[in-house]
């Protein structure tokens, strides 16, 4: 039955028939981030502390190609394998490059599935890509009060108020960037759980760090080996996010290429941030990294922008093991994912479990599925009751095949009786007396000494076909007068050798036609005389078996 229903439960959630279920927190996590050829994990315990921090390098070979999820996957499995994790419930992240952010305004919709509609048309106009090849998810990040239009008072007009709007990001993806983390996942050896965005983890990991004062917006600087990510958050929501790629033509950069590169980044995005209307101003400029060159950054900045610039250490403002420390500088965003899928209300963003928008409701479809439906039933029930019918009608055929099969067994005795029957009753339609021509023939042949009967037939013909035995062809000859004489029409007789163990050597069949005229008298018969060693009618000789 619970089969049944978890079969069932896609189609009544696709009906509206079914409310989803929000899933629980699991009970251990652990976030991976793939930072060039570093990997960065977080493990959470069972009550939400973290229990390990940690990072080890990637192995690939020389000639290996690091975006085949193959041989990704199989880096992430040695990897794993030397840290001596086996983890269970699985969550990645995806930076900032391969994701395409949005905002949008649209009107206030209680139902999530509703509201996922909506935010999947809209967005669908701006996508580079295809909707059919997007995986969308979105977050609702405020309510907003949009401002009245001016128009010139008329007399008589009511005052129009205005109508709150929710602020939604919306965050879209190639559909093929996930199959690529699915599939690196499972080289590696691990079902992936969620997939969520690295600078919404950031954020959720500033935020335990309680970075930002009140309402105010900060910046986040995120220092990787090849990127830079510059995100703006204020009220624990993502206001602003930018990645951009750095590349200074070794595997490590230099501090004299890389701090330039990113320092440029950093004021351009800062730029690019206020000149958008109806933001709240940037009061603070947090780094963050494991590249060495986070202070030398913050000195650079601070000579270009009138904003305090600190470094974030999370190991001093999160509860972490005392070996973690060293590793949590590199792992703000793994940090970021664990507290994310650990919360209540899961993460804000989830490629492989994204918000689904709600099917439009067709009364005229589910018309005719609850036609079929019924169909259906009233099908089962017709087949239900011929499978009754025919069971009972089955069990009166195995009772007469049971009949059939003990009759069977007695065929050849009803077959015997049959022919007897036959014979019988062409006696009777033939209107003579056999057994009187019986009587009488005996009279008619010659003794036994010289011929005797092996068989004797009579069909409704009025013909009597008999099978002898003769010692020599002149007794056959003799026989034929014989019974010519006698007043029967005999055909000519067929004599043909065959010896018996009584010196018999011939045999032949005679066939005998009766005359209607043929009237036989048998006081006026008189039969061969019994040979003296006859015993044929002593029954205590045939019991001793005397022949």
């Amino acid at each position: 039955m619970a089969d049944r229903i978890r079969r069932l439960a896609p189609i009544l959630r696709r009906l509206g028939l079914r409310r989803e279920r929000r899933p629980k927190a699991p009970s251990q996590i652990t976030a991976l981030d793939v930072e060039g050829t570093t990997l960065r994990v977080v493990q959470t315990g069972s009550r939400g502390s973290f229990a390990r921090v940690l990072s080890a390098p990637l192995e690939f070979a020389p000639d290996a190609d690091r975006n085949d999820p193959a041989v990704l996957g199989a880096a992430l499995n040695r990897a794993l394998a030397k840290l001596r994790l086996k983890p269970a419930t699985v969550v990645m992240g995806l930076p900032r490059a391969r994701v395409v952010l949005r905002t949008l305004t649209v009107p206030v919709i209680e139902k999530t599935a509703e509201l996922a509609s909506l935010v999947h048309f809209q967005v669908g106009k701006d996508l580079p890509f295809r909707m059919d090849e997007a995986v969308i998810d979105f977050k609702v990040r405020r309510q907003i009060m949009p401002p009245l239009e001016r128009t010139e008072p008329r007399e008589g007009a009511e005052a129009v108020s205005a109508t709150p709007k929710l602020e939604v990001l919306v965050a879209a993806v190639k559909r093929e960037v996930v199959e690529f983390y699915q599939r690196v996942a499972e080289a590696a050896g691990f079902k992936l759980s969620a997939l969520g965005l690295l600078p919404y983890a950031n954020a959720r990991c500033v935020e335990a760090c309680h970075v930002a004062d009140g309402d105010d917006a900060f910046a986040l600087v995120s220092l990787r080996p090849d990127e830079v990510g510059i995100d703006i958050i204020a009220q624990q929501s993502l206001l602003f996010s930018r990645g951009a790629a750095i590349r200074v033509g070794a595997e490590t950069p230099t501090a004299e290429g890389f701090l330039p590169l990113a320092v440029i980044e950093v004021v351009r995005s800062l730029h690019s941030y206020s000149g958008l209307e109806a933001n709240p101003v940037v009061g603070k400029v947090v780094v963050t990294g494991a590249t060495g060159h986070e202070a030398e950054v913050v000195s650079a900045l601070a000579g270009r922008l009138t904003t305090p610039c600190t470094v974030l250490d999370p190991a001093a403002v999160l509860d972490l093991p005392v070996d973690a420390r060293e590793a949590a500088a590199g792992a703000l965003g793994a940090l970021g994912l664990a507290l994310g899928l650990g919360d209540a209300s899961g993460l804000p963003f989830d490629f492989l479990n994204p918000k689904q928008p709600a099917v439009q409701r067709d009364l005229r479809k589910i018309w005719i599925l609850s036609s079929v439906a019924a169909g259906a039933v009233l099908l089962l029930v017709i087949f239900g009751l011929r499978s009754i019918l025919v069971n009972r009608r089955t069990d009166v055929l195995n009772a007469a095949n049971a009949e059939f099969a003990e009759a069977d067994k007695k065929r050849p005795v009803y077959r015997k009786l049959i022919q007897q029957t036959g014979v019988v009753e062409d006696w009777i339609k033939g209107e003579r007396d056999w057994l009187e021509h019986y009587a009488y023939l005996t009279s008619v042949l010659p003794p036994s000494e010289e011929v005797y009967l092996t068989s004797i037939a009579i069909s409704g013909q009025n013909t009597i076909r008999m099978s002898v035995q003769a010692r020599s062809g002149e007794t056959l000859a003799r026989l034929e007068k014989q019974l010519v004489s006698a007043g029967y029409e005999v055909k000519p007789l067929a004599i043909t050798p065959g010896a018996d163990r009584f010196g018999y050597e011939f045999r032949s069949t005679v066939e005998l036609g009766v005359p209607a005229r043929l009237k036989i008298d048998l006081h006026k018969a008189k039969p061969a005389p019994r040979p003296i060693d006859d015993i044929s009618l002593n029954a205590a000789a045939w019991k001793r078996g005397v022949q």
